[in-house]
């Protein structure tokens, strides 16, 4: 009586545990029973019919699916090795149960092929320059792929693109023939804004001598200041001329002067 009493003891323990699921938060559970469905139950505790119900559980966390590098030749003939990050999850997990038989490895697959497609498609400089075009197409076409999966894609991003050796070192060179013709650009740029600012300058002067004398001496003066030996410097002859112009006037009135008072002596003998 003790042995059959234990097996069944047994039996309807495991029977128990059987009809018993828990499910977390972030899990929910596809129902079959005897084969046809019966719908997405969960989170918590599910009581199934033994032997008769089965469970499968599906997450609805996003996935991040690493997509293997591909070798891709661009519209421009280039070869390259690209490889991608997906992010999903399942939004109809009934959907992801009986759309496809393993929605993970499908959605990699496809991911696989848009990438090579869409890469395949443009130019090298599109690839490197507007990768954000390109992880916007890769999301729209697995998205609009996988919606029949339950499936939807949140995001893609290309994250590491290789180039042939030789095309490493062409875009170095290109890039330092850039470099160099931006230099010699700001360098015309800068030499042209000062020659504008001393035709200015030169301008300024014609209409203004005076601002050529004192320019003049202010140079003088730092030269005295800089350097403590004797500097011979040439003085134009133009810093004199008010100084003659005054000894001049003066020299004219006083020859008037003398010329009237002679005047005057010869009338007074008159």
């Amino acid at each position: 009586m003790g042995i059959p009493f234990v097996v069944i003891l047994v039996l309807g323990a495991f029977i128990f545990f059987s009809m018993i699921k828990i499910l977390n938060e972030y899990e929910r559970g596809v129902i079959f029973r005897l084969g046809k469905l019966q719908g997405v139950k969960g989170p918590g505790l599910i009581i199934l019919v033994p032997f008769i119900d089965k469970i499968m559980k599906i997450s609805l966390r996003t996935v991040v699916l690493d997509v293997e590098s591909q070798d891709i030749i661009t519209r421009d003939n280039v070869s390259l090795k690209v490889n991608a990050v997906l992010y999903f999850k399942v939004v109809a997990p009934d959907k992801a149960v009986i759309e496809v038989e393993n929605y993970l490895y499908a959605t990699n697959q496809l991911a696989q092929t848009t990438l090579r497609s869409i890469i395949g498609q443009s130019e090298l400089d599109e690839v490197l320059a507007e990768r954000d075009k390109i992880n916007e197409k890769l999301q729209t076409i697995i998205d609009e792929e996988t919606e029949n999966w339950g499936i939807k894609v949140t995001a893609v991003e290309v994250k590491q693109v290789d180039l042939p050796l030789e095309m490493q070192r062409a875009m170095a060179k290109q890039a330092e023939a850039e470099r160099e013709r931006r230099a010699k650009v700001i360098n015309a740029e800068g030499e042209f804004q000062a020659a504008q600012k001393l035709t200015d300058a030169a301008k300024q002067m014609q209409d203004f001598p005076i601002s050529l004398q004192l320019r003049y001496l202010q140079t003088l003066g730092d030269i005295a200041t800089e350097n403590n030996s004797t500097t011979i410097f040439p003085i134009p002859i133009d810093l004199f001329k008010p100084f003659i112009d005054g000894m001049n006037k003066t020299n004219s009135e006083n020859v008037s002067k003398v010329e009237a008072q002679i005047k005057d002596y010869g009338d007074s003998k008159s």
